[in-house]
């Protein structure tokens, strides 16, 4: 949709020319289910994303709405209460961040119009909550003149996504959306948060996003339990005297050696899943500086099946369409984001990437009995003030 036509049909509620905003949603290339471990990952933002329109207000309300939540209405809350209420629903995560900004000690004297228009698609796990709490945050720093730094406000709405809405999410997701630059993936350690954009040179090969369409009903849930479990495993760990505060900072040699300790096979496999993926992302991001796309699409390949087989976050429609990915050219297919449906991705030949989308969308609908969506996707700066 044009955006002008979302800003000519929105006056009623703008009430006047909108100052635009844009945040990018990501994708991870390869470091899945280790951002809360400690261990490095290597995502890149996305030209799909979120914007937002906003105008200001001469009273102490913020007015929200959605173009693509249109049943969800016009929220309303005030600067003087901007607690947490399940029927505000995506607005949580707005307030969230104006909350923590304002206690923080950014002053806000009077409110906005904010309407917001996204073109992730939903539930896909490509970040479409740190893309908007990091959206908000900016719109917040540029309006009220907070003096708050993109590597501090990413950190700021990754609390947020913490305490205030309640899912224990690693810094990965904000940090991409936040911090990325065009053309780069940033090699991130979350553990002490140095990172390093990487040039993102896939030569002959596009990466295309492919969306399953299941409704994620589990992701959330099952992303806190996997959380707890490998919790337990790095206290098993510790509790036999091995010192480490991490798991990612476990050696392949030092897991190998000792992972008989851990009795409970399914947290082993949670373990040695962190374990392995960390030494992969390292892996592959040596083997693209090299060129070595075959390379770094068989470590894909390989963080994929830990994904399925260790981890237990994939299902049926991430695995056909990653099977189906790798059966008709693709030189590396995984899943992407907390799994359980969602996004898969996969790096395709330039010259065969409607033929390939084509073969997939076809062995997927067979298999699965409705559509899969795909997205050939380009690299993206952060979050930034727009021109419309």
């Amino acid at each position: 949709m044009n955006l002008q036509t979302i800003v000519d049909t929105n006056q009623d509620f703008l009430q006047g020319t909108p100052t635009v905003y844009f945040s990018p949603g990501r994708v991870n290339l390869i470091g899945e289910y280790i951002d809360f471990l400690g261990g490095s990952v290597f995502p890149s933002a996305i030209t799909l994303g979120t914007y937002a329109f906003v105008t200001k207000r001469t009273d102490n309300e913020i007015h929200f709405l959605s173009e693509n939540f249109k049943e969800f209405g016009k929220k309303v809350v005030t600067l003087e209460d901007l607690s947490y209420l399940k029927s505000d629903n995506w607005t949580n995560y707005c307030k969230g961040m104006f909350d923590a900004l304002i206690k923080r000690g950014t002053k806000i004297d009077h409110g906005l119009n904010i309407l917001i228009f996204g073109t992730l698609p939903n539930s896909s796990g490509l970040s479409s909550s740190a893309s908007l709490e990091v959206l908000i945050g900016t719109v917040i720093k540029d309006i009220y003149g907070s003096d708050v730094e993109m590597f501090e406000m990413v950190q700021i709405a990754q609390k947020v996504e913490n305490n205030f809405i309640g899912v224990n999410c690693g810094i990965m997701d904000q940090f991409s959306v936040g911090m990325s630059k065009k053309d780069t993936a940033i090699l991130l350690n979350t553990n002490s948060l140095e990172y390093q954009y990487i040039p993102l040179i896939l030569g002959e090969y596009t990466l295309v996003i492919a969306h399953t369409n299941k409704k994620r009903a589990l992701a959330e849930s099952k992303y806190n339990e996997r959380r707890s479990e490998c919790d337990t495993g790095l206290e098993i760990l510790q509790s036999k005297g091995i010192e480490i505060d991490n798991l990612c900072s476990l050696t392949i040699e030092q897991y190998e050696e000792n992972k008989k300790q851990i009795k409970n096979l399914t947290i082993r496999n949670r373990v040695e899943h962190a374990v392995y993926e960390n030494i992969r992302t390292l892996e592959a991001v040596e083997a693209l500086k090299r060129g070595n796309l075959v390379l770094m699409g068989s470590l894909m390949n390989q963080s994929h099946d830990s994904l399925r087989d260790l981890y237990e976050v994939s299902c049926r429609e991430l695995d056909i369409l990653v099977d189906y990915f790798r059966m008709n050219g693709a030189i590396g297919a995984r899943m992407t984001g907390a799994g359980f449906g969602g996004c898969a991705i996969a790096l395709v030949p330039t010259k065969d990437v409607d033929a390939v989308i084509q073969k997939v969308r076809k062995g997927y609908l067979d298999k699965i009995g409705y559509n899969a969506d795909f997205y050939p996707v380009s690299t993206s700066d952060g979050t930034k003030k727009i021109e419309l």
